[in-house]
């Protein structure tokens, strides 16, 4: 068994040979190499070209790919950032036992780390003496008993995406061009497809800051919300609309009328035809857990994790808040009732 999946990966990667396009001329083979390396490892190693690879390959495969060093690559990036509708990704995968496991994924993990996360919560060890990619299938063996594939869907334009800091941010220490830790706050599904599970990575950064002034005017720090990274190798750009707006409004009247201190939702916004927001307040920083609303900027078309029948109750979506409801002015009163009253 052992044998033949392995063989069926490999396989798998053996076929991303045929047809690899070739790659912008800025990803040269050092790029592509780092980019490998920081999805498995999270940063870049050492040593000759030559060897890196070679030690992925091992790592992966439990042994070294024929083929020149720029097909080997490229079938390697395919392999864990694409996939086929048959075959997904590695990181397609990945997330998917996650989610079985947990309900969330851990986006802002190297890939190797997560999978030893998931062999220990499953049975107390990671099986480090064995290839990546066949611990991986292993992992999911154990958990579904369906194959995980993968199909295309539409994501409207206008979905509202709750997303929170997965990192504490302050004004004091932000600098522009700083990363913002942000991930989906719940499951994004159309129908029974999971497009990306809560805790994908949403690409966000610092555009802005003013340090705290005097006579008491706050800090303040704009942040531009910019791409979800969804379950397959596509991106859905994210922008702050009225959806959005009127989600953080309702969101913050939801806690108020609860009886909430609300530090959560960023309200104001957008800053720029980017889309963004603008932080300000007596609050020193933005704690872990803020809420940050935004919507996809246009319809996109994705790959998306059809979920089995018997896995659908595990689907996490949170409807957006809506706002205040509109009260319907009555209905006129009939000749009768007048005559009565």
């Amino acid at each position: 068994m052992k044998k033949i999946i392995l063989g069926i990966l490999i396989g798998a990667l053996l076929f991303a040979f045929q047809g690899v396009p070739a790659r912008a001329a800025e990803e040269s083979s050092i790029y592509i190499m780092g980019k490998v390396e920081r999805l498995l490892y999270g940063n870049e190693r050492t040593g000759g070209l030559i060897e890196r690879l070679n030690n992925i390959e091992r790592d992966m495969f439990g042994r070294e790919l024929p083929g020149s060093i720029a097909e080997r690559q490229n079938a390697l990036l395919n392999f864990i950032e694409k996939g086929t509708p048959e075959q997904p990704s590695v990181l397609f995968k990945l997330a998917i036992a996650e989610w079985a496991v947990g309900q969330r994924t851990d986006t802002l993990t190297p890939a190797v780390k997560r999978v030893e996360s998931l062999e220990v919560q499953l049975e107390g060890t990671p099986q480090v003496d064995r290839p990546v990619a066949m611990r991986l299938e292993r992992v999911l063996n154990l958990l579904l008993s369906d194959t995980v594939t993968m199909q295309d869907v539409e994501v409207p334009a206008g979905t509202v995406i709750k997303g929170t800091l997965s990192r504490t941010l302050s004004p004091k220490t932000a600098k522009v061009g700083d990363p913002v830790d942000i991930v989906l706050g719940s499951d994004l599904v159309i129908d029974t497809n999971l497009v990306a599970p809560r805790g994908s990575r949403i690409l966000a950064s610092v555009t802005e800051v003013t340090k705290p002034r005097s006579f008491g005017r706050p800090a303040e720090v704009k942040i531009a919300v910019e791409k979800l990274f969804p379950l397959g190798p596509e991106e859905i750009s994210l922008t702050v609309g009225e959806k959005a707006k009127e989600a953080s409004k309702a969101e913050s009247a939801q806690m108020a009328a609860a009886g909430t201190s609300f530090i959560g939702a960023i309200l104001l916004g957008p800053v720029g035809l980017a889309g963004g927001f603008l932080v300000r307040g007596d609050l020193k920083e933005l704690p872990e857990g803020t809420v940050v609303f935004s919507e996809t900027a246009e319809m996109t078309r994705v790959s998306a994790y059809p979920v089995p029948a018997g896995l659908q109750g595990m689907l996490k979506q949170e409807t957006p808040p809506a706002g205040p409801p509109i009260e319907e002015p009555a209905p006129p009163a009939r000749e009768e009732e007048r005559n009565i009253k």
